[in-house]
């Protein structure tokens, strides 16, 4: 792949996706079924040839993007700090993931076996989103410190919508996978924060 800023911000903006949709789900108790779908089919895109072909198109990422520009941008009435902290978890978790032997390995397994099932339910029918949370809390979970979503107890306690986090939450991390692969560091955004925001806003008028 090669590494444009144009494909390092819809890898970003990816991993702010999972975690605005995962913040719904969390407070809201529910997140359109469409952008569950579109976030979620990320994980089965194994040979794409670019990162556009990995989302598809931006408006998949469209949230994402909106928060990245609001993170980025320096505006503090804008910017959401549990936003951050759960960006930060998933990069602190993906690098843990990197440096344990085989689990990439492992991963790309069940992924495959679940997209064999993908041919008969929707990417966002509930047991495939079962199987993909099953899938992060067995062997991605555990590799480092667990995250811990807020949230509204009521929805939080409610089976369906904790396999929606977990899978989100397997989303973000593909997404930080993407990111890593493209370039990207924590040390780039902070110095090169224009750079993600102009590609952003440029992304976002192609929408």
């Amino acid at each position: 792949m090669q590494h444009k800023q144009q494909d390092k911000t819809l890898a970003l903006a990816g991993i702010y996706q999972s975690v605005i949709l995962m913040q719904e789900v969390a407070n809201k108790g529910s997140i359109a079924d469409a952008q569950l779908a579109s976030i979620l089919e990320t994980l089965f895109r194994f040979d794409a040839n670019n990162v556009m072909d990995v989302y598809g198109d931006p408006s998949t990422v469209k949230k994402g993007l909106n928060t990245l520009i609001d993170q980025l941008s320096g505006k503090t009435h804008k910017k959401d700090m549990q936003t951050t902290r759960y960006a930060i978890n998933l990069l602190y978790l993906e690098k843990t993931l990197r440096k344990s032997a085989g689990i990439m390995d492992k991963l790309t397994t069940e992924l495959q076996a679940i997209q064999g099932k993908v041919d008969y339910f929707h990417v966002s029918h509930e047991n495939i989103v079962a199987r993909l949370a099953d899938v992060y809390q067995q062997i991605i979970s555990p590799l480092g410190p667990k995250i811990m979503v807020q949230g509204n107890q009521a929805y939080l306690s409610q089976t369906s919508n904790a396999n929606k986090i977990r899978a989100l939450l397997f989303a973000g991390i593909r997404s930080v996978v993407l990111w890593r692969q493209c370039g990207g560091s924590r040390w780039q955004v902070l110095f090169y924060r224009k750079k993600y925001i102009d590609s952003a806003r440029q992304l976002l008028r192609s929408i």
